[in-house]
């Protein structure tokens, strides 16, 4: 897991290189097609990739975008109209039968279909009508870290190229994920201090909320706590009520609109006395007694790349702390197979 963390950065250079040309050729045919909707379909990790994917569709292009059930085409048999529909799934493996499923019926029912997966050999990518190789290489931990900032860049890097989205700054990444991965022992610290956590709240907002869901299931499977991920919204709707001194907040506040949204729930977490983890910019994390700052001037669509870096580090730290493995966490395997 430490030298799959530790890749990432080269991963990214390979999709700016080598792998960048298979983006300018999907975004061809889709803005052909010209969709008027996107689903995203995809499990585990990759779910969060999806969810990061709609905010960049409806944010930056202007379109809807839903996550798909996939059990209503797979289970319940649903046939849906899907014409003008743009239907991307992801997934590291590409072999869950159940995204297979719906790739299949949702071309046949008349969506234009993307697959984004770490094997071009997949039966996903051989389901779907265009195929993005996210280019990461072979992944042996169980828990995904460099398969998953791939999935986040490809889908930036396809968008980037749809609809003349905002271009650039992505060619900094490379180097800014090594800045962000150069402080990653001193994550060993803070696993020290959660070392006997039971449970553990994860929260953000706007992009960065698939990034508090992605670090919740980091450490829900290393480590075998029980961690929830809330948007920040959503934690002062009620969620709020169970957090306490023993109860650690991981906080992700990138700059942006997300973190400052984000800012009408510190003075609640300081009237419980919570114990505040932060992931964001030097401002946002100055709040707080402990954290991590992000790079100055990251375009906030961008910021999820860099903002799980330290998680991944958490959890992989934690999980050593609690004398687990996480590389091969108990009960679970690289392929997960649903119906």
């Amino acid at each position: 897991m430490a030298a799959e963390i530790d890749e990432q950065p080269a991963v990214w250079s390979r999709l700016l290189g080598e792998g960048r040309d298979q983006f300018r050729d999907a975004a061809g045919i889709i803005n052909r097609r010209s969709p008027r909707f996107v689903l995203l379909a995809a499990r585990g990790t990759s779910d969060h990739a999806a969810l990061y994917a709609k905010y960049v569709v409806e944010i930056l292009h202007g379109l809807p975008a839903g996550l798909v059930s996939a059990s209503t085409m797979t289970a319940y048999g649903a046939r849906p109209d899907l014409r003008d529909v743009l239907l991307i799934g992801i997934s590291q493996s590409g072999g869950s039968p159940d995204l297979v499923t719906t790739m299949e019926v949702a071309r046949a029912q008349g969506a234009l279909t993307v697959a984004v997966t770490n094997n071009p050999a997949s039966p996903l990518a051989e389901a779907a009508d265009l195929h993005l190789d996210v280019l990461a290489g072979p992944e042996i931990a169980v828990a995904a870290t460099k398969s998953y900032t791939a999935q986040l860049l490809a889908l930036a890097l396809l968008f980037e190229r749809v609809r003349d989205g905002p271009t650039g700054d992505t060619a900094a990444l490379p180097e800014l994920g090594a800045q962000m991965l150069a402080a990653g022992e001193r994550l060993a610290s803070v696993a020290d201090r959660y070392r006997f956590a039971q449970r553990l709240v994860t929260t953000g907002r706007g992009y960065s909320y698939p990034t508090a869901r992605e670090a919740a299931l980091k450490l829900m499977e290393t480590s075998y706590l029980s961690a929830q991920a809330f948007s920040g919204a959503d934690l002062l709707h009620g969620p709020l009520a169970m957090i306490d001194p023993q109860v650690p907040v991981l906080a992700v506040m990138a700059g942006g609109t997300g973190g400052d949204a984000m800012r009408q729930v510190v003075p609640r977490l300081r009237e419980v006395r919570a114990d505040v983890f932060c992931v964001g910019s030097a401002e946002h994390v100055a709040e707080f007694q402990d954290g991590v700052a992000l790079p100055d001037g990251v375009r906030e669509d961008l910021s999820p790349l860099l903002e799980i870096l330290p998680f991944q580090h958490l959890a992989r730290h934690l999980a050593l702390a609690r004398g687990e493995n996480p590389d091969a966490p108990r009960g679970l395997s690289k392929v997960t197979e649903t119906l």
